[in-house]
């Protein structure tokens, strides 16, 4: 009895020590972030904040310094669809000239409750579409940012569940030098409601971080599902559909000369890929004889990354590896990738592609040789009749459990 009361005694200690936020919103097209803001900092620390209503955001949410904080969004958190405010108010991350409206920062966070983010994208994609700047390489601008809706950066034990976000301007969620994030159960649908396309719509961007988790998920837009971006490592993507992307990617990477990416130690498992440009890719930009070029040139490998238990359906490319990617072939001819790709494995690889590149269903092109690239259960057609598959410079050809159509390993 006495143990039993000191539990009792702990549990109601750590349940009145636990401060707890109501974040209230003002209406009328009010900017709530001032608010939110307001309690994130009076709960920074062993708090609960609760956003259980429909909040304008209109103000940069820099959230850091958090430890051991609950976050309840069952609420709708949209931001302001106001490019001339966003483009110099937005978080600048570097990388890509990527910015951010939340960046969400600390550890020991929970994220969850069922809510919506809705990053109001259309007005961006319009414009967009209508001005093309997309900066280097078709990343963001530093004249027309496009912030990413959450971006989970410099935190460490993350758990972000039970969330739909909507129309996000570019990529819908960037993990950005953390370490031990999960996301369980997201939504998300970046979907075009005009003629213009969206743009860079990446469902997880991952970038110099570790030990990351993204799991029982759908993801409907039309850019990578996930993307693991430079010094990605340890990463685990499973049970995961994903619907009008460009594949799950290993890439870019390469992209900046003098700059070495690494993406190692990737497990992706039972994954559904349907009307997609893409299925399992890796995308490695070749080299360049520009000491300073931003388009290639950049040293690195890709090593130990499993795709598993994929399948696709309508999918143009369902396995690519493109070690030219976004460079001239004269140039990648000339100057081949410094990003040595190995370790590559495909297992029970499945579907059927769309037809769009004619009968091929596996295009492996490597620019400098890759190395232990094997292939076991993979059962995939085209609709255009027998199914080709190009192999060139691949030292393992024989580990393909596929014939190469073309080779040149």
């Amino acid at each position: 009895m006495y143990s039993l009361r000191l539990v009792l005694a702990a549990l109601l200690s750590t349940a009145v020590a636990r401060l707890t936020c109501d974040v209230k919103n003002l209406g009328g097209g009010q900017d709530d972030g001032p608010n939110i803001l307001a309690a994130f900092k009076r709960c920074a620390k062993n708090g609960r904040i609760t956003l259980d209503k429909y909040y304008v955001v209109d103000t940069l949410l820099l959230t850091d310094g958090l430890d051991d904080v609950e976050i309840d969004l069952s609420g709708t958190l949209q931001y302001t669809p106001d490019i001339a405010k966003w483009s110099p108010q937005s978080l600048f991350l570097t990388y890509q000239n990527a910015t951010t409206f939340w960046f969400l920062s600390g550890n020991n966070i929970h994220l969850y409750g069922g809510g919506t983010i809705d990053g109001n994208g259309q007005v961006w994609w319009d414009t967009f579409n209508n001005t093309h700047n997309a900066g280097t390489a078709g990343g963001s601008s530093t004249t027309f940012a496009r912030p990413i809706p959450l971006t989970v950066g410099n935190a460490s034990n993350v758990l972000v569940e039970n969330i739909t976000q909507i129309g996000s301007p570019f990529w819908v969620r960037f993990v950005y030098q953390s370490t031990n994030i999960t996301y369980k159960n997201i939504n998300i649908s970046t979907v075009s409601y005009s003629s213009s396309p969206t743009a860079n719509s990446d469902g997880w961007d991952i970038y110099r971080s570790s030990f990351v988790t993204i799991q029982d998920s759908t993801v409907n837009n039309d850019d990578d599902c996930v993307s693991f971006k430079p010094n990605s490592t340890n990463i685990l993507v499973n049970n995961m559909h994903c619907n009008g992307s460009h594949g799950i990617s290993v890439g870019s990477l390469g992209q900046y000369a003098g700059e070495t990416d690494i993406v190692a130690n990737v497990s992706v498992k039972d994954i559904v890929m349907n009307n997609a440009q893409n299925g399992a890719r890796i995308k490695v930009f070749g080299g360049s004889p520009n000491p300073n070029s931003t388009a290639g040139g950049g040293t690195g490998f890709v090593q130990n990354v499993t795709f598993e238990n994929f399948h696709v359906t309508n999918v143009a490319n369902p396995i690519l590896i493109d070690q030219c990617y976004s460079t001239d072939p004269d140039i990648c001819a000339e100057f081949p990738s410094t990003v040595t790709i190995s370790d590559v494995h495909y297992i029970n690889i499945t579907g059927t592609s769309s037809g769009s590149e004619g009968t091929v269903v596996v295009d492996i092109e490597c620019s400098a040789q890759c190395t232990n690239i094997t292939a076991t259960g993979t059962n995939l057609s085209s609709p255009d009749g027998n199914a080709t598959f190009v192999c060139k410079n691949i030292q393992s050809v024989d580990q393909l459990d596929f014939n190469c159509d073309a080779s040149s390993s």
